[in-house]
């Protein structure tokens, strides 16, 4: 079993920052890549932010420059910085890993359970 923990969510002014994190943990051979999605009130989940093992990063058009992805490999952790924030980043913020969990085995993908970031003034 893999469990993947979020945490660092809440309000937040405009222009402020908040700073996500997610550690992954359990059955874990080898981390392909983490990222971050975010899905607000009725719209579809989108990708935020990608890193992976190469520390090749990719980033929305909508976070490029205000938000930073980095992972710390030795502590299967994922972060997420965002700074100069915008009501319009409002959302769930979910967690997204994919991993392998032994030698051989597929690449399986696991999510967070997801943490409200608010951002209002």
């Amino acid at each position: 079993q893999v469990q993947l923990v979020e945490s660092g969510g809440g309000l937040v002014q405009p222009g402020g920052s908040l700073r996500l994190s997610c550690a992954a943990s359990g059955s874990i051979f080898s981390i392909n890549a983490m990222g971050w999605y975010r899905q607000a009130p009725g719209k579809q989940r989108e990708l935020v932010a990608q890193i992976n093992y190469g520390g090749i990063t990719n980033y929305s058009d909508s976070v490029k420059g205000r938000f930073t992805i980095s992972r710390d490999s030795a502590k299967n952790t994922v972060y997420l910085q965002m700074n100069n924030m915008k009501p319009e980043d409002t959302a769930v913020y979910y967690c997204n890993v994919a991993l392998w969990v032994a030698i051989g085995s597929p690449l399986g993908i696991y999510w967070g359970q997801g943490t409200q970031v608010t951002v209002s003034s």
